[in-house]
C-alpha cells in the first residue's frame, strides 16, 4: 500500500471546521453513501450537520484515515500539525492564501513552508483545493455539489482547477467517473504521485489530467511509465504558460520552443495523449474507457444521411483519421442489402431504405467492418425525449450491438450534437460495451488521440538538474565548444585591431565573412557582411560596422537550405530540441518542430520530414538534396554537449546545409547555473 491509499480509500473521515464548507462535506459524504465513521471537530458548536463535534483533534476516537480541513490558513497549519502527531492518514487543505497568493499576502510562501513542516510524513493535498470524490467507494471530501454517480469502474480525473473539476462532474455524456481529484498548490503531493495511486486501482481504466503547469518533470516521467506498465492510457488538457528564463531577444530558439511546444513534445514522448478542449477531454476518456487505445485512426462511417456522411468527411479533413475504401467483397454484400440506388463508399450513406429493419441494419453495419478498420461509427441523433418518441432509434442501437459482436470490432454510436445523445442512452450503451460519442469534431479528435496512447517502450526523457541561465558564450567560444563535439564550423580568426584584418583575411583566403562581436542579432544591427572579395572591401566593411572587435570567417558555399538547431531548457518540460527553417527566414516562415531530448537518428529524420521546407531537403525540382546524415550528426553533437555539460541553451542558426556538408555559420550557448 502506498502512502496515499489510506487517504483516498478511507474508513473514517474527520471534518475540521463548522462553517458552510465543512458542513457541506458532511452532507456530501452522507449523500454519496459513505458507510464509515464521520467525525467533526469544532471548539464551541453543539451540533454541525447533525453531528456532535469533538472539541479538538486530540479528542477524536482514533486517528482518522482522511480529513477535510475547512478553517482559515493559520488554523490549517495548526490542524495539520495536530493531525500529523496522532497519525492521521492524510488531509485536504481547503484554505487559500499560501504560495498562490504571494502578490496579495506577504507571508504566503512562509506559511506554506510552515504547512509542509507541520505535515511531516503525513500526506496533504493542496492547499487551495476542493478535495476529491471517490465514486467507487462512496467518498466525498468535497465542499460543494457535484454531478457524478457511484460506479463499479471508470476513469480518474486530476485537475489543477477546482472549478473546472466541478464542471467536469456535471457532464451528461455517460462517462463513468471513478475519481475526481483537485490538487491546488501541490505543496507536498503532486498530481503525478496521485495519478500513480489512482491508476493502481484495478477499477480505474484511464487517467485524465487537467494541467496548468508541470511542477516535477521526473515525477511525470515516472507516472507515464507506471501507466504503460499497467496498460492504462493517460490524456491531458494543458493550459497556461510555463516560465521561459531565456528572453526571445537573445535567441530564436527560446521564442520558438515556448512552453506550448515543450508540452506537446513532452506529452508525445511520454505517450500522453493531448487534447484541445474539455469536450474532447471527456470524449477521449470515454473512448478509452469503453474501447481502449486504437491501433490506427481508420474508421468506417455509417449514416442514413448524405449530409452526415459529408460532415464526417469534412470534419476529418486535415486530421489523421482515414476512411479505408471498401473491398469488392464488402461492396457485394452491401449491394445485396441496400439495392442499386445507394452509392457504396466510406463514409456510407445507407439512405432510409433499411430504416426500422434491425436485421438489415445489423448486416450493413457488420459488412462495413473490414480488417483495415479500427473503429466503426454509426451516426445517430436522438429526437428530444421531452417532445418526441424514438422506437426506431432503439432498433439501430440493437443493430450496432449485434454488429459489433459479429464483427469482433468496436462500433460507436455518434450523435452529431451533444444534445442529441440522451444521457440514459449513453449509459445504457456503455453498460452493453458500446461506445457513445457526442459531437463529430470531438469524436474525430478523440479517435486521433486514442491512437497515440497505446503501449510502447520506455518513455526515455532527459531530466536535467535545476538550472538557471548562466554565462552567454561568445560566438567563437560557442563554436569552439561545438567543434570539439564534432560540429563542422568555418575557419575563423578573432581580430581586435582593424589594422590586422588584411593579414588575417589573406591567411584564411577570400571570399570572407566579417562579423562584429558582442552583438546579439548581427544581421539586424548591420554587423554581418558576406562575400568580401579583397582587402579593400574588408577594410571598408569593418569601418562601417558598429563594432570594435571582429570575427573573420571563411565564406561557406551557397547552401541548399539554412536550418536552425536549438536546444533550450524549458523549466517544466526539460530540454526541448527545435529544428526549424533558419537564417533570416526563421521568423517569416515560422516552420519548426520540437522534440524532447534525447533523440535518435530516426527521430531527427522524422522531425525534418515534418518541416514545410522538407521538399528542399530532398532536392526540389531537380535540385541536389542536402546531406541529411550531416544534419543528424550536428544534432547529435549538440545533444552530446547538452548531456555532458547541461547548458541552459544552445543554438546554431544558421546551419548551412549542402549536398555533402552541414556547417554551423553562427552559434550561441548560454551555460547553465545549478541551484540545487
Amino acid at each position: 500500500m502506498d502512502r496515499l491509499t489510506r487517504l483516498f480509500n478511507p474508513r473514517s473521515i474527520a471534518v475540521i471546521g463548522g462553517g458552510a464548507w465543512g458542513s457541506e462535506v458532511i452532507r456530501q459524504c452522507q449523500k454519496i453513501g459513505f458507510d464509515g465513521d464521520i467525525w467533526v471537530v469544532h471548539p464551541t458548536k453543539a451540533e454541525i450537520a447533525g453531528l456532535t463535534p469533538f472539541r479538538s483533534v486530540q479528542e477524536l476516537p482514533q486517528a482518522p484515515d482522511a480529513v477535510f480541513i475547512g478553517v482559515n490558513r493559520f488554523a490549517t497549519v495548526d490542524a495539520v500539525r495536530a493531525l500529523s502527531k496522532i497519525g492521521a492518514g492524510g488531509a485536504i487543505c481547503f484554505a487559500s492564501g499560501f504560495s498562490e497568493a504571494v502578490h496579495e499576502v506577504s507571508d504566503g510562501d512562509d506559511l506554506q513552508a510552515d504547512l509542509l513542516a507541520s505535515a511531516g510524513d503525513m500526506p496533504i493535498i493542496g492547499p487551495n483545493c476542493y478535495g476529491f470524490l471517490n465514486y467507487l467507494d462512496g467518498v466525498a471530501l468535497w465542499p460543494d455539489q457535484h454531478g457524478g454517480l457511484p460506479t463499479d469502474s471508470g476513469v480518474a480525473i486530476i485537475a489543477q482547477s477546482s472549478n473546472v473539476a466541478i464542471n467536469l462532474t456535471m457532464q451528461a455524456r455517460g462517462l463513468p467517473l471513478a475519481y475526481v481529484v483537485t490538487v491546488g498548490n501541490q505543496a507536498q503531493t503532486g498530481l503525478s504521485e496521485i495519478g500513480k495511486t489512482l491508476l493502481s486501482n484495478p477499477k480505474v481504466t484511464a487517467l485524465g489530467l487537467y494541467v496548468e503547469g508541470i511542477d516535477d518533470l521526473g515525477a511525470l516521467v515516472s507516472l507515464a511509465q507506471t501507466a504503460r506498465d499497467l496498460g492504462k492510457p493517460i490524456i491531458a488538457l494543458k493550459t497556461g504558460q510555463s516560465e521561459q528564463a531565456q528572453q526571445a531577444a537573445i535567441s530564436h530558439t527560446a521564442s520558438i520552443a515556448g512552453s506550448d511546444a515543450g508540452a506537446a513534445a513532452l506529452f508525445e514522448r511520454l505517450g500522453i495523449g493531448r487534447v484541445s478542449s474539455l469536450s474532447a477531454f471527456l470524449e477521449t476518456l470515454k473512448l478509452l474507457h469503453v474501447v481502449g487505445p486504437l491501433d490506427a485512426p481508420h474508421i468506417a462511417s455509417m449514416s442514413c444521411s448524405g449530409g452526415e456522411a459529408s460532415l464526417m468527411a469534412d470534419m476529418a479533413h486535415g486530421s489523421d483519421v482515414r476512411f479505408p475504401p471498401l473491398t469488392q467483397s464488402q461492396r457485394d454484400t452491401l449491394r445485396d442489402m441496400l439495392g442499386p440506388i445507394v452509392t457504396l463508399s466510406n463514409p456510407l450513406d445507407y439512405h432510409t431504405f433499411i430504416w426500422g429493419n434491425e436485421t438489415a441494419l445489423t448486416a450493413t453495419f457488420a459488412a462495413m467492418m473490414s480488417d483495415a478498420v479500427s473503429l466503426g461509427v454509426v451516426i445517430l441523433d436522438f429526437p428530444r425525449p421531452d417532445r418526441c418518441t424514438a422506437p426506431d432509434w432503439e432498433l439501430v442501437l440493437n443493430a450496432v450491438s449485434s454488429a459489433q459482436e459479429t464483427a469482433g470490432k468496436p462500433i460507436a454510436v455518434l450523435s452529431s450534437l451533444v444534445e442529441t445523445m440522451p444521457e440514459d442512452v449513453a449509459r445504457r450503451l456503455i453498460a452493453k460495451g458500446v461506445l457513445p460519442l457526442c459531437g463529430i469534431v470531438e469524436a474525430i479528435e478523440a479517435i486521433e488521440v486514442a491512437t497515440r496512447v497505446g503501449p510502447g517502450g520506455k518513455p526515455l526523457v532527459f531530466v536535467p538538474p535545476p538550472l538557471s541561465a548562466g554565462q552567454v558564450l561568445s560566438e567563437v567560444e560557442a563554436k569552439g565548444v561545438l567543434a570539439r563535439q564534432g560540429v563542422d564550423v568555418p575557419k575563423s580568426v578573432r581580430v581586435s585591431d582593424i589594422e590586422d584584418l588584411s593579414i588575417a583575411g589573406q591567411n584564411i583566403g577570400y571570399p570572407l565573412v566579417l562579423k562584429g562581436e558582442g552583438i546579439a542579432h548581427k544581421t539586424e544591427a548591420g554587423a554581418v557582411v558576406v562575400g568580401i572579395e579583397d582587402d579593400v572591401a574588408l577594410l571598408a566593411a569593418a569601418q562601417a560596422m558598429p563594432a570594435k572587435q571582429f570575427l573573420l570567417e571563411e565564406m561557406i558555399a551557397e547552401p541548399i537550405v539554412e536550418l536552425l538547431i536549438g536546444v533550450v531548457l524549458d523549466p517544466a518540460h526539460g530540454y526541448v530540441l527545435t529544428l526549424a527553417a533558419g537564417g533570416t527566414l526563421t521568423e517569416i516562415l515560422e516552420d519548426s518542430v520540437s522534440m524532447v531530448l534525447p533523440v535518435d537518428r530516426q527521430q531527427v529524420l522524422d522531425g525534418l520530414a515534418k518541416l514545410r521546407i522538407a521538399p528542399l531537403l530532398d532536392g526540389y525540382r531537380g535540385a541536389y538534396p542536402v546531406d541529411k546524415d550531416a544534419i543528424v550528426g550536428a544534432v547529435q553533437a549538440v545533444q552530446s554537449y547538452v548531456g555532458q555539460e547541461t547548458p541552459f541553451e544552445v543554438e546554431i542558426n544558421p546551419l548551412m546545409c549542402g549536398p555533402a556538408w552541414a556547417v554551423a555559420a553562427d552559434a550561441l550557448i548560454t551555460t547553465g547555473e545549478r541551484h540545487d
